[in-house]
């Protein structure tokens, strides 16, 4: 048995309302996503989160290529959505969904117009290679950088 990691995660806080901020985070990940962060054979031209336990979240090629990152675990919007990922170590799928970790976001009113979006990745040490996905989000790919491209990417779609 693996030791467990600590979780990573992060906080931000938008000028949006809670119905807004999860519709941007769930349905317009490709406004907000690094192109760059994408496993497939092609370059990313979107990705997706089907709205519902069970769907897919995956990354779709400029070819029309499709590649799974995980599936979703809970959706309840406007306020959780909790998805798999299961990205190994080397940077690809892993099928088994033994292999996965999770990723849970809850978002919380602050108001009318404003949202806290909370982001735990739990169960790292499930993933094969998991300290090389670990360190990978310590080293930059943080969870606060990709809270601070939504909450930029947000403000932009006004």
């Amino acid at each position: 048995m693996t030791s467990p990691l600590p979780p990573l995660g992060g906080t931000t806080t938008v000028n949006a309302s809670l119905e807004r901020a999860f519709r941007f985070f769930t349905g317009s990940l490709t406004a907000w996503w690094p192109a760059e962060y994408h496993i497939g054979a092609a370059d990313m031209a979107e990705v997706v989160m089907e709205p519902r336990v069970g769907g897919r979240w995956f990354e779709r090629g400029v070819d029309g290529s499709e590649c799974d990152w995980g599936r979703v675990l809970a959706w309840d919007p406007p306020n959780r959505v909790v998805v798999t990922w299961q990205i190994n170590g080397q940077w690809q799928f892993d099928p088994d969904p033994a292999h996965a970790s999770e990723v849970d976001v809850r978002f919380t009113a602050d108001g009318p117009d404003r949202t806290t979006v909370d982001i735990t990745h739990q169960y790292v040490e499930r993933l094969v290679g998991a300290q090389a996905v670990y360190d990978a989000f310590l080293q930059g790919g943080s969870w606060t950088a990709m809270l601070e491209r939504f909450a930029k990417g947000l403000a932009d779609a006004e």
